[in-house]
């Protein structure tokens, strides 16, 4: 019988454009694993550079806010560590003047630092503070002492990697990113500008590398001592950080490198800071509340009039504080409302009210120390009604 089939050279022929296929196609599954994986390793080092430059502007921007006269907003100014001081976050109901609420807040995490747990600025030899910073009812300040600095990260071989740590007051720092290398342009982690007088004015120069480090030497902010040499941290208005990131990967071509350089300005760096603060705030204003129609929807309007020591007195309110409450209710809990000074008349527009329900407000006066007035309260309002 006749058969037919394939004959070896056949085969062999067979067999290698096979080979050539599968190769050809492996390579191109290769490349493609090859380039997604670099793309992994560079969002990955995009996002670690984000986190790190993120977490240092959010904090920075906060420098000075609600940092009573006396104490230094800036303590230490240098390229690879920067400290300074704010009412960053409290654990206690109805403290406005905090940026940040967070019941669960080591308590020795909410109030400056003081005299008897004086620490060392890491990467100096400051010692920090050598005073106590004191209300004028005697109690601490509630601004708190913040510490950013990079150092080695002795994990890896690289000599040139560095993580970024954070450390509140005297507590143990915590790691922010890692990762971390110097600008790939050579800036330093942290350069500063300062406000010069000129003779056509005031003006914003950069600090000189050759002029750091900058420290709070004065005890007292604004005192006699803080002048000349010691004061100069006090004109710091802006702070530029310059930093890389890596995949953390080995060095080599296919290492991913990411770099960011940022401007954060010091919006409350070097508010004039007033020389009458410390008496409670007279607050006899009348208060007012109202239901009103808005567009259909039932609103409640609270107004009053300003402080006698916001235009004159002591002219030391800087806010008044709004809390509210449900008829019935026995506690007020956390502030509803802050507002700021400077109006000749206060109103708000509360339209976060249910049908049915009647409120109370009590509104109160803040002066820089920061002191409460005596709260004036005004209600019910309601019950609440469509018009």
């Amino acid at each position: 019988m006749n058969r037919t089939g394939f004959t070896i050279i056949e085969m062999l022929v067979a067999i290698t454009i096979f080979a050539i296929v599968v190769g050809a196609g492996l390579q191109v599954l290769g490349a493609q694993g090859r380039g997604m994986a670099r793309g992994a390793d560079r969002v990955s080092a995009t996002q670690n550079l984000q986190y790190a430059v993120g977490s240092l502007t959010r904090d920075l921007r906060t420098t000075g806010t609600s940092v009573p006269a006396g104490q230094p907003f800036l303590v230490y100014a240098d390229s690879e560590v920067v400290a300074f001081n704010a009412d960053y976050v409290t654990n206690t109901v109805g403290d406005p003047s905090a940026v940040y609420y967070d019941p669960d807040a080591p308590a020795g995490s909410v109030m400056a630092l003081t005299l008897a747990n004086q620490i060392t600025i890491p990467l100096s030899s400051f010692k920090y503070p050598s005073t106590n910073y004191l209300l004028p009812d005697g109690s601490n300040s509630p601004a708190e002492l913040i510490v950013f600095f990079f150092r080695p990260d002795s994990t890896t071989p690289r000599l040139d990697d560095y993580v970024l740590m954070r450390q509140v007051n005297d507590r143990p720092p915590e790691l922010v990113a890692r990762n971390l290398l110097r600008s790939p342009d050579g800036r330093p982690f942290f350069q500063y500008f300062r406000l010069t007088s000129t003779s056509s004015g005031v003006r914003v120069d950069s600090v000189l590398p050759g002029a750091l480090p900058l420290a709070h030497s004065a005890a007292e902010h604004g005192s006699p001592a803080d002048v000349g040499a010691a004061a100069v941290i006090d004109s710091i208005r802006g702070v530029r950080v310059s930093l890389g990131s890596t995949d953390g990967g080995s060095l080599g071509a296919s290492e991913a490198v990411r770099s960011l350089s940022r401007v954060v300005w010091l919006r409350n760096a070097g508010l004039a800071q007033l020389r009458v603060c410390g008496s409670e705030p007279i607050f006899t204003s009348l208060v007012s509340a109202a239901v009103l129609d808005d567009g259909g929807d039932p609103v409640v309007e609270i107004s009053w009039t300003p402080s006698v020591d916001e235009g004159a007195g002591e002219k030391d309110v800087i806010r008044y504080v709004v809390w509210r409450r449900k008829v019935g209710e026995t506690s007020w809990g956390d502030p509803y409302l802050s507002v700021p000074a400077g109006s000749s008349i206060y109103a708000h527009i509360d339209r976060n009210v249910e049908l049915g329900e009647s409120y109370e407000y009590s509104v109160a006066a803040q002066d820089c120390t920061p002191t409460l007035s005596p709260a004036v309260t005004v209600g019910p309002v309601g019950p609440i009604a469509l018009p």
